[in-house]
Parts: C-alpha cells; sequence; structure tokens
C-alpha cells in the first residue's frame, strides 16, 4: 500500500507554471504521436519522425516504427530501393522519397514545405537510427531552426549495440563515426585518440578495414580493441583482442558486412608513462635550459622538470651537480 506501480503511467496534478502536457514552459512535448488536428483553429503543423530500423535482423523493428511508417503521410530514406525492400517485407505502401547526403538543399527546403504544409514526414537511414553518422542530422537541425517538431523512435543502433557486445567499459564512451579521408584530418583525430580516456566507437567500410587497423596500431599501439561485423545477422562476430593482433588477422582477409571499431581508452598512468618517456628524449640540462628559456625563475624551472619526469627535486639537483 502507498507505492505506485509502474505497469502504467501515475497520473500527476499539473504543477503552476508548466503547460497542460506537464512539461515546463517552453518545452514541447511528443512523447505521444502529435495529433493531426490543431486546437486553436489554425493549420496543424506535421512532425518529422526518426524512426530506427534493423541493422540486420528485421524482427528488431519495433512495433510504433512499423505504425509511423504506416500513417505518415511521406517516408524519406537515404536509399529508396534499399527502404522498399523494408516496406514490402511488412506490406507497407506510404509514398517514399529520397534524402540523402548528395540531395542538397533544395530537398530539404521541399521537405520542410511539406512539414509547415501540416505532413508528417518518417524519415529513415538504411539501417540504424537516423542522425548517426548521417545526412538525416541536417534536416533535423533544419527543423529546430523552424521550430518544427520532431521526435524520435528509438530503436537499433548499430554503434550502441557494438558498445554493448565488446566488453569494454561502457560508463563513458565517445562516437568518432568514420575516420577522416583527408589525410591532415585523419592524422589529427588518430593523434587526438591517443589521448583519449573514454572508450571510442567507430565505424569502417569492410574494403578498408585492415588497413585501418595498421593505421590504428601504429597510432595507438598495443590498446585493446573488439572488431563487431554484421551484427545481428546469422554471421555476426566479433574480434577481440590487441590492436597488432586485429591488423594482423584482418591484413589479408577479404571481409564481408559493415564494421564497428570499439577502442579501449587509455589510462591516465600509461598517459603520464608516455609523457615521461618523451621528456627523457631531453638531458636534465636542456630540460630545464628549457624552461629558463621562458623567463621562469629556476627554483621553479627545477621543480617542473622534477614534475615532468616524474622524479623528486633532490634527483634533479644530484643529476645537475
Amino acid at each position: 500500500m502507498g507505492e505506485a506501480g509502474m505497469g502504467q503511467d501515475v497520473p500527476r496534478r499539473r504543477k503552476e507554471g508548466r503547460g497542460k502536457d506537464g512539461l515546463p514552459a517552453g518545452e514541447a512535448g511528443l512523447g505521444q504521436d502529435v495529433p493531426r488536428t490543431g486546437e486553436t483553429g489554425q493549420r496543424p503543423q506535421g512532425v518529422l519522425y526518426l524512426c530506427a530500423t534493423p541493422i540486420g535482423n528485421l524482427e528488431d523493428i519495433t512495433l510504433r516504427v512499423l505504425r509511423i511508417l504506416r500513417e505518415a503521410d511521406l517516408i524519406a530514406a537515404e536509399d529508396t530501393r534499399h527502404t522498399l525492400k523494408l516496406l514490402n517485407h511488412f506490406g507497407i505502401k506510404t509514398a517514399l522519397t529520397s534524402y540523402h547526403k548528395f540531395s542538397g538543399d533544395t530537398k530539404a527546403e521541399h521537405l520542410i514545405r511539406l512539414l509547415a504544409e501540416g505532413k508528417s514526414i518518417a524519415l529513415v537511414t538504411d539501417a540504424g537510427t537516423p542522425s548517426i553518422s548521417d545526412p538525416g542530422e541536417g534536416l533535423v537541425r533544419r527543423c529546430v531552426e523552424e521550430g518544427i517538431p520532431v521526435t524520435t523512435l528509438p530503436g537499433p543502433c548499430a554503434c550502441i549495440a557494438a558498445l554493448t557486445l565488446s566488453g569494454m567499459g561502457s560508463a563513458r564512451f565517445c562516437f568518432e563515426g568514420f575516420l577522416p579521408t583527408p589525410k591532415r584530418e585523419r592524422a589529427q583525430t588518430l593523434d587526438a585518440l591517443r589521448c583519449e580516456e573514454r572508450t571510442a566507437v567507430l565505424y569502417e567500410a569492410p574494403h578498408r578495414l585492415g588497413k585501418t587497423m595498421q593505421e590504428l596500431a601504429a597510432s595507438l599501439g598495443a590498446r585493446r580493441v573488439a572488431v563487431c561485423r554484421e551484427l545481428t545477422k546469422i554471421h555476426e562476430a566479433v574480434f577481440r583482442g590487441t590492436l597488432p593482433e586485429a591488423a594482423a588477422y584482418y591484413g589479408g582477409q577479404d571481409v564481408k558486412g559493415e564494421c564497428v571499431i570499439v577502442l579501449e581508452g587509455v589510462t591516465r598512468a600509461a598517459m603520464e608513462e608516455e609523457k615521461r618517456k618523451a621528456w627523457e628524449t631531453l638531458t636534465v640540462e636542456e630540460h630545464l635550459a628549457m624552461y629558463l628559456a621562458k623567463g621562469m625563475a629556476r627554483k621553479e624551472a627545477l621543480k617542473l622538470v622534477a614534475q615532468d619526469r616524474g622524479v623528486s627535486k633532490r634527483d634533479i639537483y644530484n643529476a645537475l651537480i
């Protein structure tokens, strides 16, 4: 007695300063699908629904996504041919249009106009959650700028699936998507990963996996890694080991299926050790001279040299005698 069951939502009294949906003023509640008719006599505004679709196993689609795909006025898909197979499998006849990275501003403006006219659009990617390493993020941004309601229908996401399957720490993680293609940006990203303490998740195409694993091994050393392929499919596979082991394993393979790489974050102790080794390329005299050249007092410079090298000031004094 006295405890509220969680089997159904507990009704709450409206609090002062909150709207009829129970949210603070200024927040748009979309926990329930927005009604198509307006209450003020104004033309109803459409809604952009971000519909997560299976990354392999069709049984992973949610009941809500299936309903919205049927009820929406239009489905905007990254690849209409790919999405049409999904729709045919579930007997969905909703009109289909393309929206991908080459669509340009004209197509985005067209979809925004339809939404402003009251049409509801379901946005889908080839597989997984729209707007995650996906051109859909641009359309979401435009909707936010125009004040058009956007809601998400959670479901499959390769990034999260691989993270939970990897065995790596998941309390703190970052998502890098695909590594940049330009050499300079790629080198900068790899350099940033050297100091990344969080678990990092990357996407990679199968034909580039071997080369990417070699790059990661050369840059990050013997860091632990999990490489997840064909997630949720019959031939789902996970390689767990070190980066050098993964580079050797995938070096000569004809890999199939999209890949997700989950990298162990570097420990602070390892970073400190790497810094100490970097300072050891200088003699104690050169190290001290570097700080003195910046106008630093000798006492303070000696203190910093000791900190950099992880030793006591007495050790630095003795080395300089």
